[in-house]
């Protein structure tokens, strides 16, 4: 189990953490710049792999590109239709140096695109070409934080299958580095306040547009400073933070206005797909109860492997 679910503390790998995320940010923003704009940012997310983490495939005039962080070998690969492929290797230097070489490897694929070259959704940030401060990786840590997404990935694909109504796809955000998954009751929400640090407020409008019920798991900061799963409504319906959630570990965070559960409680337990199910399941419940969403209408079982959704 410990392979399947590994340690991943927070203290022992945050300089990694911080590297990695600003070098997500630099190849989540190229699809970003060349793929039109999908509803709640889906366009610009990454997908878990049997390597690492991907892009979706960035159309561009038929020089089409794919970049995938490989955490297997430890590098960033970038490969076109056109068969042409550059590598960078996955290794301490500063954010600085990546995108320097980043950039190089995009001109070399004769990929020409200028990013915004300012981090989002981090406090302080500077300028990617200036960042000569983070300049980490572990590459045991970064092994093991991909092997932690392998398995949220089955779980929430999984959690997935019972749901009817409008849904995402399980995802990679590097804006916030979590994976989520969301739920859409169909209604329309207030608007949100915006307000996100390094985030423009008509993105955080537009993808809160509509309510949901959203859950993830990201490796810790801030409040958190341990690996934990969470769980929020938007608009949060009144008494949703007082709900009774399973497993009896979980608990609402007031200041965040979710429910967390400890990675640490979900991969010591004695079945942690199970432990991590309960959770998913019980925080959307509490949100469509007291939401008075249609449940009958957005619900069904969940999928079996082989066997088509039974109609009737």
């Amino acid at each position: 189990m410990a392979d399947l679910w590994p340690e991943l503390p927070y203290a022992a790998w945050v300089k990694t953490y911080e590297t990695l995320h600003l070098w997500t940010q630099i190849v989540g923003k190229t699809r970003l710049t060349l793929t039109p704009w999908l509803n709640h940012s889906w366009h610009v997310t990454f997908r878990v792999t049997a390597r690492g983490i991907i892009t979706p495939l960035i159309a561009n005039d038929g020089n089409d590109l794919q970049i995938e962080f490989d955490f297997i070998d430890h590098v960033l690969w970038l490969r076109t239709s056109k068969g042409a492929s550059r590598q960078i290797k996955l290794r301490p230097i500063t954010v600085a140096q990546f995108y320097t070489e980043y950039r190089q490897a995009l001109s070399e694929l004769g990929i020409a695109v200028e990013i915004d070259a300012m981090p989002n959704e981090i406090a302080g940030a500077v300028p990617f070409a200036q960042d000569t401060t983070h300049a980490s990786y572990d590459p045991e840590y970064a092994n093991r934080h991909w092997r932690v997404l392998l398995r949220v990935n089955e779980v929430f694909q999984y959690f997935r299958t019972a749901f009817l109504g409008k849904a995402s796809p399980v995802h990679f955000f590097w804006g916030s580095f979590d994976i989520a998954v969301t739920r859409f009751s169909g209604r329309h929400a207030p608007l949100h306040p915006g307000g996100v640090p390094n985030l423009s407020d008509a993105v955080a409008r537009e993808a809160y547009s509509h309510e949901v019920s959203s859950a993830g798991f990201w490796p810790g900061g801030g409040a958190i400073d341990y690996p934990a799963f969470y769980s929020y409504a938007y608009p949060a319906p009144q008494g949703f933070g007082e709900a009774k959630v399973k497993p009896e570990v979980a608990f609402f965070h007031k200041e965040l206005g979710e429910f967390i559960l400890p990675y640490d409680a979900v991969r010591t337990s004695a079945d942690p797909k199970q432990t991590l199910l309960d959770f998913l399941q019980s925080t959307y419940e509490a949100a469509a109860d007291l939401g008075k969403w249609d449940r009958a209408a957005l619900e069904c079982d969940f999928g079996q492997p082989g066997t088509p959704r039974v109609v009737k």
